[in-house]
């Protein structure tokens, strides 16, 4: 089988083009697309107004599930269970060991509570609180993502959420028993099988059927990531998680075909995920063409592939791998593999990257199925200041201030002068009031 495949487009870092043409190849404006943001607004509005009415009515155009009630298409623990008994062996075998790995990773990035007594006898500190109820959504358009299940919700679960409501477009059935099953052993408490905009919509504002929560997380595709952003403040959301997004720095001695199947894991996702390579040798960028040609055949979801590649891949040819660091920290990608020879050398110049995957071993794949951390990651240059997925964004922090009468007195005495200054009489009162 052959496939008419152009060649992915070529950056040189040395055009003074460069800077230009690699900000258009990221075409990361698609997150303020007007008429994608206005249909997404109108469905937020809608959902927020009449509840499961429209979250149906948005059911049966976008999932295509014919349902007279949410209830109908809510898949409670039993069910989970149900599911998870009937796995075949090898897949029940694959989950359970991919959750503990989760597990035993996160369970390293609890944080504990803290206090301290300063001279004076005043007590301060930091409670750590568990959020009550979030929602975490797991893709279901082009694939299926039990592995999301368990990205978010052990994490949760570690954290000491006390409900964890999941969404995902798949409908309970043994054709879905892996998403369902992950949600057993990340202690999800219900799974609502409506996807998109509209089940970011019923987490947020609640409907009838479906409790509002406190945060959402999870990945999704450009509309379940503008409506993260359109809810934001309404609930806590995790990040901007989506499209998918891979980058590759390697040295031109890794073996093309596995760099090829790399780009092609990303590409796979969907026809916006962004596939990157970054290297010093044009002879190694045309190998690569070469394997991804010769591979792509061979693809099932080879169409898929191929649009991601031709209308996303880039190829940059740099002069160095420290320049290729320096561009890779510009683009600040979701996930990057440091393909060479000392991955913990170039890695210390490398400030914006959501997941790092060293040495040419560390496939990115083995990080979304197993690894431990989460695969649910910032993307769209928002590495540059949102971080990986943990436990951390399922607790909150509390300031402690415990005054004894004594530090009263001192502190009273400065916030009374800070107060004066900023005109606000009560405040510097108050203040007064403990000396």
């Amino acid at each position: 089988m052959s496939i008419d495949f152009p060649a992915i487009v070529r950056l040189d870092s040395r055009a003074g083009d460069f800077d230009t043409a690699l900000r258009a190849r990221l075409n990361r404006a698609m997150l303020g697309d007007p008429q994608i943001n206005l249909l997404v607004s109108g469905i937020l509005a809608d959902v927020a107004t009449r509840g499961d009415e429209a979250l149906l009515e948005y059911a049966r155009r976008f999932d295509r599930v014919e349902a007279d009630s949410i209830a109908q298409l809510t898949v409670g623990r039993e069910q989970m269970q149900t599911s998870l008994e009937r796995l075949p062996a090898r897949q029940a075998t694959a989950l359970r060991e991919a959750a503990a790995r989760i597990r035993d990773y996160h369970e390293r990035q609890k944080q504990s509570s803290w206090q301290y007594q300063d001279s004076e006898g005043s007590v301060y500190g930091q409670k750590i609180s568990p959020l009550d109820r979030v929602g975490i959504y797991v893709p279901g358009g082009k694939a299926n993502y039990p592995s999301s299940m368990l990205m978010n919700g052990i994490p949760a679960q570690v954290a000491g959420v006390r409900q964890i409501i999941a969404a995902v477009p798949t409908r309970w059935s043994e054709q879905g028993d892996l998403i369902f099953a992950a949600a057993a052993l990340a202690g999800v408490e219900r799974v609502i099988t409506v996807g998109g905009a509209q089940a970011i919509a019923a987490l947020a504002y609640g409907t009838q059927s479906v409790p509002k929560v406190d945060k959402i997380t999870g990945p999704g595709n450009i509309y379940v990531t503008i409506a993260k952003k359109h809810v934001f403040g309404e609930v806590g959301i995790d990040m901007i998680a989506g499209p998918s997004e891979l980058t590759i720095l390697c040295d031109g001695l890794t073996d093309p075909d596995w760099i090829a199947m790399d780009l092609f894991s990303q590409a796979e996702h969907d026809e916006q995920a962004q596939s990157i390579l970054i290297c010093p040798s044009a002879e190694y960028l045309d190998r690569v063409q070469a394997s991804i040609e010769r591979l792509l055949p061979t693809m099932e979801r080879r169409e898929i592939i191929r649009k991601s590649l031709a209308n996303r891949g880039i190829f940059i040819l740099c002069q160095t791998l420290e320049e290729a660091a320096d561009i890779s920290n510009r683009i600040a990608p979701e996930h990057l593999e440091l393909s060479v020879d000392k991955p913990d050398l170039l890695a210390e110049r490398i400030t914006h990257a959501g997941a790092l995957f060293l040495g040419r071993y560390s496939a990115e794949v083995l990080g979304d199925y197993c690894a431990g951390p989460s695969h649910v990651l910032p993307t769209s240059g928002t590495a540059r200041f949102f971080s990986a997925l943990g436990v951390y964004d399922f607790q909150k922090r509390s300031s402690i201030i415990h005054c004894s009468r004594e530090g009263a007195a001192t502190l009273a005495g400065i916030a009374s002068e800070l107060a004066g200054n900023e005109f606000l009489q009560a405040h510097a009162l108050s203040a007064d009031y403990r000396r």
